[in-house]
Order: C-alpha cells, then sequence, then structure tokens
C-alpha cells in the first residue's frame, strides 16, 4: 500500500514537513480555495503540485474534485459543472494525477455531532449522537417535515437531550453539523441549510442514483481517454440524514452504481469506517465483490453502540476487524502485480486520528491533527508488515 497523509493545503497546522516525518510518502489534497464548480486550471494545480513535490512528497490522490449540487439535482447549470468537471480531470491528468477520490452526498459532506469527545485515555475523539443530531434538525433547523419523519419516542428522547444544552452547547452543535468539516467545501447559514434541504425535497433515493449514474456516464469516455480513476467515498454517515438520501452506503447502492457503469476507471474509495457504521454492511464481503475497482484505501476504525450513536475509534480496535481489511488490500495488491496491473498498488491514508498528546493544546483540523494519524499510520504499517511476511 502507498502510505498517503491528507493535507489540507499552505494552511494547514501540519506541515508538509510533519508528513513526510510520519514516514508517508504520498500526499492526499485538492485546491480547496477554487469554487465548486470551477475548472482547476493547469496552472493552480502545477503550483500547488510543486510545493509538494519541494518537500520531498508526491501529490497523488485528489481528495475531492467536489461535485456542485446542480449536478446532484440535475437542476440549473448542471451540464456546465459536468463539463467543467470533465476539463478538471483532464488538467489534473496532465500534471500526471490520475487518481480522484469524490462523494456524492447531498447538501453535507461527512458529518459529525461532537469533535471533541472525551476519551478515557485523555484524548478526544469525532462522534456521532443521533439524539444530538435529531435535536437539531427539530429544535434548532426546525426542518417542515421533521415532525413527520421521526417517531413519538425519537421526539421525546430529542427533545429532552436539547433541554440538557446551553446556548454555547447549542452553537457547538450547530457550528460542528453546518460550518463545513475538513475537506467539505461549503459552510452554511441556518436558513441557506433549510433552503438547501428544501431543494431535495421532490426527489427520491431512486432519482439520487439515477443522477449518480448519468454523471458517471458522461465523465467514463474522458476517463478512459486520459487514463484517470475516479473513486466514489460511501456516505458518512451511510443512511439518510435530514430526510433526504443517500446513495452509497450499502452493498446493494454499490452493485447499483457498478452495475450500470461497469467501466473501471468508475471505482471506490473503500473506507472501512464510513461502512463500517452499519452493522448490516460485511466489510469484507463488499471489498472482495469490488476488490478489482478499489483505487484508494480509507482505514479507520468506528466503535457502535448498536442505538444509532459512533465515535472513531483507534484504528486497530473498534467494530471493524482491521487485520482482514489490511490482509484483503495486500491480497489484491499482490494478484493485481502478477497480472501486470501499473496500478497495482493502492495508495492507503490512515484516517480520522485520535486529538492526543502536545496535540490536545494546538488547533488542528478536526479528526486531522498530527500524532493521532501518526499512530494511526505506525499501526497500520506494523500490521501490513507483519501480513505479508505470512502471505
Amino acid at each position: 500500500m502507498i502510505e498517503s497523509f491528507r493535507w489540507y493545503g499552505p494552511n494547514d497546522a501540519v506541515s508538509l514537513r510533519d508528513i513526510r516525518q510520519a514516514g508517508a510518502v504520498n500526499i492526499v489534497s485538492a485546491l480547496h480555495h477554487v469554487p465548486n464548480g470551477d475548472v482547476w486550471e493547469i496552472e493552480e494545480i502545477k503550483a500547488h503540485q510543486q510545493l509538494i513535490e519541494a518537500a520531498g512528497l508526491k501529490w497523488g490522490v485528489v481528495e475531492s474534485v467536489p461535485v456542485h449540487e446542480d449536478i446532484k439535482q440535475r437542476v440549473g447549470e448542471y451540464q456546465l459543472y459536468i463539463n467543467n468537471y470533465k476539463q478538471t480531470l483532464k488538467n489534473l491528468a496532465a500534471c500526471g494525477i490520475h487518481t480522484v477520490c469524490y462523494n456524492f452526498m447531498p447538501v453535507l459532506d461527512w458529518t459529525r455531532t461532537h469533535l471533541y469527545k472525551p476519551l478515557a485515555d485523555g484524548s478526544t475523539a469525532l462522534a456521532f449522537q443521533i439524539d444530538a443530531m435529531r435535536a437539531f434538525d427539530l429544535c434548532v433547523l426546525k426542518r417542515a417535515q421533521a415532525q413527520e419523519e421521526y417517531t413519538l419516542e425519537e421526539i421525546s428522547a430529542a427533545e429532552n437531550y436539547f433541554e440538557t444544552l446551553d446556548a454555547e452547547a447549542v452553537e457547538d452543535l450547530t457550528k460542528s453539523i453546518i460550518a463545513g468539516l475538513p475537506g467539505a467545501e461549503e459552510g452554511y447559514t441556518l436558513d441557506q441549510f433549510n433552503q438547501r434541504i428544501q431543494a431535495y425535497k421532490h426527489l427520491s433515493k431512486d432519482d439520487l442514483h439515477q443522477h449518480l449514474i448519468l454523471f458517471l456516464k458522461e465523465l467514463v469516455p474522458t476517463l478512459e481517454s486520459v487514463d484517470l480513476r475516479m473513486c466514489i467515498h460511501p456516505d458518512d454517515p451511510p443512511h439518510s440524514l435530514f430526510g433526504i438520501p443517500r446513495v452509497v452506503s450499502t452493498a446493494e447502492d454499490l452493485s447499483i452504481l457498478f452495475d450500470a457503469v461497469p467501466s473501471l476507471h468508475n471505482g471506490l474509495t473503500f473506507c472501512t469506517g464510513s461502512f463500517g457504521v452499519r452493522a448490516d454492511n460485511d466489510l469484507l464481503a463488499m471489498f472482495t465483490k469490488h476488490a478489482a475497482r478499489i483505487h484508494f484505501l480509507h482505514f479507520r476504525s468506528t466503535q457502535r453502540d448498536g442505538k444509532g450513536n459512533f465515535y472513531e475509534a483507534n484504528h486497530l480496535e473498534g467494530d471493524v476487524d482491521m487485520y482482514a481489511m489490511v490482509k484483503a488490500a495486500l491480497s489484491e495488491e499482490a494478484k493485481r502485480k502478477h497480472s501486470g496491473r501499473a496500478d497495482w498498488a493502492i495508495p492507503m491514508r490512515p484516517d480520522h486520528g485520535h486529538q492526543m498528546l502536545d496535540d490536545l493544546n494546538k488547533i488542528t483540523n478536526p479528526g486531522y491533527s498530527a500524532i493521532g494519524r501518526l499512530r494511526g499510520l505506525a499501526e497500520l504499517r506494523g500490521l501490513a508488515l507483519a501480513i505479508t511476511r505470512i502471505l
């Protein structure tokens, strides 16, 4: 596996020098300053690339080229944005970057209700609490349809939770959900957020599936002509939020997508944490079925409680059988190498480390402090070495 670290650009508290000292060789990054829907020009790509290469590293994976909301809804200027997306892909390939991670989550990117959940060892973790999410929906956002979509028991639990919050806690919860987590290119006010949600009222899960499929069918000729691999990131968390369906959450979702657009350039970012939040997802079976089109790996583990709540566990703990997943990845790499695939080595990054040690006193992107990810990478590296010796 190509050991990688995500870097948010020159303003990231974790520097390229830090990343190199962690032992990673590959950078996962994006042009976060370019507005959603605009073309990434070659000059901008090369400028970012040169910063990375000057530090002795390689920009190997883009995460992400955001998909404009008009494309997801197929409204407004969606065709213009698709054409711009194609041009961005061509420009990335012209600069030697051939792997692009993206997602198709409506309105919100990855979502947590708590950014600094205290753990028993004194570190903190990202967490998702279902009552907090429903309390925000019902009592802060006051979404019109929310009362109809929750049971009386769920509404009561959410209202009870909300009553425990003071003004500062309500503000923190609101910021955590709608201000935009690292990598999410847009944040919203409450009014803007409500408007974005209402724009999806008429769209079913089938509609959203079809919009994703139509988008990819338009991209495939470009992908194949420049030999660029798109790899979709699963929904995080992998279920509907605010009444809006999500379409990359389950094994069935993946089958629908890849049966409709079978080109291997239509690939998957296999995130063990995102898929692992659902107990009904058999991660190893899903990986095995789609192994040939997995172009990027996010290895992290979450701890579920069976009630809809979860937090980010240490990389070798939680509900994910990381031994089985790393072994599956290494076996797939060996299979590809034996068959002569040029892309046999799969980029992998440790994801969502704990805030710990000296990083507890620093301001860093939530989930993306240096030391927690360094621990994760070290654990995964050791696990991979041990497995390689016995394969």
